[in-house]
């Protein structure tokens, strides 16, 4: 046995494993779940790239609440299919959302199934989303919290992943989790809000790209919208669609990144208004709970932090989509997540690929 897990898991209630990092949110859920009665253990999973000293720390924070702590050790297939991931994509010329994959391949994938040979039932975290269940599935639903909600980032779980996963904060605001930690004693090890990309901590995503990939093209030529040499760039894997610094290219306005042609080691670049666009395709699309007929007006995000924004729906086969935005949008990046919602309800989502 694990000596951080000293507790048997024998309980007559059924079993639920909140995944735990640290924070206040993890924290916070799992002190809800061992008050509302249910039989609960909490899972720190091991990515490789966390701080040496957290496992310990968090078996002493959760025995104070009688929660027995197991450390699961997925370092392998993080690197593979998170890491490995982020870094293929930025090569491929697009942008990542490592944490829609991260939720769904580790947290609710290979953190379920160690949770479910543990005896767990349901396996519970601190996102801000929630979820209900119909004769025509699970649904999952916007969280309570509009400056913190969530459910971008579980748009690619199965309906298996949703019927099993349980968010004690769905219907709490930031500021209330706040207050019910500070209520309770409750103190956090990791006091910072956590990171977007949670295995690059202190430099810049090329030079971790580069650390992972040392054979990576360098310098190329930079060409605005109508071919003409502009510049040379310092390697594409330094920009995304819609950046702005770095180019270094003076001109009446200023440039944005426009696309990557990885083919030719080319950066394209425009001004701001050459980098709207009416229309998207979406492809490895996720439907929740079923793929719609035909086409529906919905509302889309194409990036976490922005708005959504009013947009035609069509489903092309049953993993792909065509989004056609009622106002043209600002640097639609490939391989970022598209969401798509019906009010607060979650359709589904997938990713945007280059026209």
């Amino acid at each position: 046995m694990n000596p951080l897990n000293p507790w048997p898991l024998e309980s007559s209630n059924p079993l639920i494993a909140v995944l735990v990092s640290g924070g206040i949110d993890s924290l916070v859920a799992a002190h809800l779940l061992k008050q509302s009665g249910a039989d609960v253990t909490a899972i720190h999973f091991l990515t490789g790239y966390e701080p040496e000293d957290r496992a310990g720390r968090l078996e002493k924070l959760f025995t104070q609440m009688d929660i027995p702590v197991f450390i699961f050790d997925c370092r392998t297939v993080f690197q593979s299919n998170v890491v490995d991931y982020f870094t293929a994509a930025y090569l491929r010329g697009e942008t990542p959302n490592p944490c829609m994959v991260c939720n769904s391949r580790i947290k609710f994938g290979a953190c379920m199934d160690y949770a479910r040979s543990l005896g767990a039932d349901a396996v519970a975290t601190g996102h801000y989303c929630r979820t209900t269940k119909d004769p025509d599935g699970v649904r999952l639903w916007k969280g309570a919290d509009p400056a913190k909600e969530q459910s971008y980032f579980l748009a690619f779980l199965s309906q298996d992943q949703l019927g099993r996963a349980r968010f004690p904060l769905e219907r709490m605001t930031k500021d209330q989790v706040r207050a019910h930690a500070a209520r309770h004693g409750l103190v956090p090890i990791e006091s910072k809000e956590s990171q977007d990309v949670c295995f690059i901590r202190g430099e810049e995503c090329a030079d971790f790209i580069e650390a992972q990939v040392p054979a990576i093209p360098g310098p190329g030529p930079i060409e605005d919208m109508t071919g003409r040499l502009i510049g040379t760039h310092s390697g594409l894997h330094r920009f995304t669609v819609g950046q702005r610094r770095g180019i270094n290219c003076p001109a009446e306005q200023p440039y944005y990144v426009a696309a990557l042609d990885m083919a030719r080691n080319c950066l394209k670049v425009g001004f701001r208004q050459d980098l709207f666009v009416p229309v998207c395709r979406v492809a490895q699309v996720n439907w929740i709970p079923d793929r719609p007929k035909g086409s529906m007006n919905v509302s889309v995000k194409i990036r976490y932090n922005q708005t959504e924004v009013p947009a035609r729906l069509t489903a092309l086969g049953e993993t792909d989509a065509v989004v056609e935005f009622v106002t043209p949008q600002f640097a639609v990046a490939p391989g970022q997540g598209a969401v798509f919602y019906d009010g607060d309800a979650v359709l589904g989502g997938g990713i945007i690929r280059a026209e």
